[in-house]
């Protein structure tokens, strides 16, 4: 009996250690399937919203009423004219809206004044080396445009994400209000426009018909986390019946 003691407390300390990363795993594997279902449902929305007809952009009284999770990628149309002299270059090195931008490149951004106001448009993609508006001078349209889009909410920047430099011109994040306000434009709707339609004249900024491709790994992930704990039951199990019966043995 004096044997036997030692042995089974010297399986208590693994013991607790594998019920901690088992908790860990299936928690890490739970999350993932929490994520799953969310994902699924932001493409299902953001599907849904960019496929309807087109509204009209909303009014300026209506702007402090609007958000994100309600309103961000609907469709609208509105007449505008382009503000050129303003436009601003955001580095980009791709779209999961876009499948036809191929970064690297810039998303340019312009303000566009419209009857009820001013709204940042993101017209599309240019690459690097057609970024001065000077090669692309077909694209700076000087009368109004029907610009049919999505709205889309200001991104603000990362912790990682380079400082703006709009002595160059030249913006890491989507952020249309800071860009308004670095531009001297304002006050601008809280949200910017992705435009859609109708395409520049000579191709650039190019846009095109947006598809929702965000990245899906979540089941993935899941089922990865699921097997390393189920793994880790096995090893264990495996190991312990080892011990106990090594502690018995020694016992006879």
């Amino acid at each position: 009996m004096t044997a036997d003691r030692p042995a089974r407390r010297g399986l208590v300390g693994p013991s607790i250690a594998a019920a901690c990363a088992f908790a860990l795993l299936v928690g890490l594997g739970t999350w993932q399937v929490k994520r799953l279902a969310w994902k699924e449902a932001l493409i299902a929305t953001v599907s849904a919203r960019i496929s309807a007809p087109p509204a009209a952009l909303p009014p300026a009284a209506a702007w402090a009423k609007l958000d994100a999770e309600s309103h961000e990628y609907q469709r609208v149309a509105f007449t505008g004219r382009f503000l050129n002299d303003r436009e601003a270059l955001v580095f980009t090195t791709g779209s999961s809206l876009r499948s036809d931008d191929t970064g690297p490149g810039y998303w340019v951004f312009t303000p566009a004044r419209f009857p009820g106001g001013i709204v940042m448009v993101n017209r599309g993609f240019v690459p690097e080396s057609r970024k001065d508006p000077a090669t692309r001078a077909q694209g700076e349209i000087a009368g109004p445009v029907e610009i049919v889009g999505v709205l889309r909410w200001p991104e603000r920047p990362g912790m990682f994400t380079p400082g703006a430099q709009p002595a160059k011109n030249l913006w890491f994040s989507r952020d249309s209000t800071a860009i308004a306000a670095a531009k001297g434009v304002g006050p601008v709707a809280p949200f910017y426009v992705e435009q859609e339609a109708p395409p520049a004249p000579g191709g650039l900024p190019q846009v095109g018909s947006l598809k929702p491709a965000f990245p899906n790994n979540h089941l993935g992930y899941a089922i990865t986390w699921y097997g390393l704990a189920a793994g880790l039951v096995g090893v264990f199990g495996f190991w312990f019946a080892g011990r106990w019966r090594a502690g018995r043995d020694a016992r006879i």
